[in-house]
């Protein structure tokens, strides 16, 4: 296999669509962030990077909070509005009829129709250059009750979650493995 080289650039893939709130009451607002993920699993960190010149960078700054919302494909059009237009001009929850629903331990709003949400709270700031990592604690998570079973085991893939990459969006598909698969003697015949 040969490969061509470029200068190093932002090329992970794919990355989740999520739809970040942030903001309280009629400040409040959604950005649309490929920028993120898990940082830590004891104690739970993400991250979201966001542009200072952003609307919702001075929202996060000022209240410390936000929420990650999952997306699912069917909402990708909805959510790539959002991310293109800023909230200083326009109520995105007005526009794209998305659903404030309280939070639980933060004051910013989630998205009723997300199946996933993250209720963060920022511990720390990282100034990396064209964006600010948001890194935070996540303080609560709800999930809708459409993916999780009678004994309250969580079935992501029934969210029908979107994925980004490299400027294009898809709908995940089809499972191929899980953790640890590989080892697993009853497998190991079929994976050499």
């Amino acid at each position: 296999m040969s490969k061509t080289t470029w200068k190093g650039s932002a090329l992970l893939s794919p990355l989740p669509v999520v739809a970040v709130t942030c903001g309280e009451g009629d400040e409040a607002n959604i950005i649309t962030i490929a920028w993120t993920g898990i940082m830590c699993s004891n104690p739970p960190k993400t991250y979201v990077s966001i542009r200072p010149e952003r609307h919702s960078h001075a929202l996060v700054s000022k209240t410390g909070e936000l929420c990650i919302n999952l997306v699912p494909s069917q909402l990708i059009r909805k959510v790539d509005w959002c991310g293109v237009r800023s909230g200083r001009d326009v109520d995105k929850f007005a526009k794209t009829g998305f659903t404030k629903e309280p939070c639980t331990e933060i004051k910013c709003p989630q998205i009723a129709e997300s199946p996933l949400t993250l209720e963060c709270k920022v511990s720390d700031v990282l100034r990396l250059g064209s964006h600010d990592a948001f890194i935070c604690d996540i303080v609560a998570v709800n999930a809708d009750e459409s993916i999780v079973d009678e004994k309250g085991k969580l079935h992501l893939e029934k969210a029908g979650l979107a994925a980004y990459s490299h400027g294009e969006y898809f709908a995940l598909g089809k499972k191929v493995g899980q953790f640890g698969f590989s080892h697993n003697k009853k497998n190991k015949k079929n994976n050499k």
